[in-house]
């Protein structure tokens, strides 16, 4: 089965053990590669997550590299930005280098080719990938049926990071983003999706039903061959 299930009475307990999961990834990483890499989801549910983290004191944080696997095409102070909420979540992370996927500004095209080399600059594998899903099965910023996505999924893609513009845009974040490709996403030692309530749980069962990556991009991550996604769920 090319996905691993854990569940989690509520999301005090979801943190803890994803805490604990991507603190080991980091460990290891540090032990056997003197570095470590990751890519990490936006939304409420992670950032207890992260902040959880950051307090691992016996981790060598100046070692260690954190990125968002998508962010708004917004000002970086801007409380939409996906990269401020990292830096915040990692204060206590002394050393802990944030990359970014936009500019300063949030140019929209300015912050594709700033990913792109970002992303070139570091191109090894992600220790630890943590995704989150939407009731509409989208993960990072790969929403249904959005222009760009068929490229963005590609296993072949010559590009690691894509300009998507949702539509409709969501009203709560009506900004065009930048996100990971589903290929860059997979080049991970381990991949973790986050999934919390009875609508997102029943949104998850038909996905992994049947791949439609068109229709729901999660699909496309739990059906990628040769793919083990850790999805931990919580009510």
């Amino acid at each position: 089965m090319p996905w691993q299930e854990h569940h989690y009475p509520d999301a005090e307990a979801l943190t803890a053990a994803l805490t604990e999961t991507l603190a080991q990834a980091c460990a290891e990483a540090l032990a056997q590669r003197g570095r470590a890499l990751l890519s990490l989801a936006g939304g409420r549910t992670p950032f207890p997550i992260y902040r959880a983290l950051a307090a691992r004191a016996e981790l060598d944080w100046s070692k260690i590299a954190v990125m968002p696997g998508d962010d708004r095409c917004v000002a970086h102070a801007d409380p939409a930005s996906n990269l401020r909420g990292l830096r915040e979540a990692f204060a206590a992370a002394r050393g802990v280098r944030v990359e970014a996927l936009t500019v300063e500004d949030g140019d929209a095209d300015a912050s594709l080719a700033q990913a792109r080399a970002m992303l070139a600059r570091n191109a090894e594998a992600f220790d630890a990938v943590v995704l989150g899903m939407g009731e509409d099965a989208h993960t990072a910023s790969l929403f249904p049926r959005v222009a760009g996505l068929e490229q963005a999924l590609a296993l072949d893609a010559e590009e690691d990071a894509f300009a998507i513009v949702p539509d409709p845009l969501p009203p709560e974040a009506p900004y065009p983003r930048i996100t990971l490709g589903r290929a860059r996403l997979l080049r991970a030692r381990h991949l973790h999706l986050i999934v919390t309530g009875a609508r997102k749980r029943e949104v998850l069962a038909a996905a992994q039903a049947a791949e439609d990556a068109r229709n729901a991009p999660i699909s496309a991550f739990l059906h990628a061959p040769g793919a083990l996604v850790h999805i931990h769920w919580c009510p």
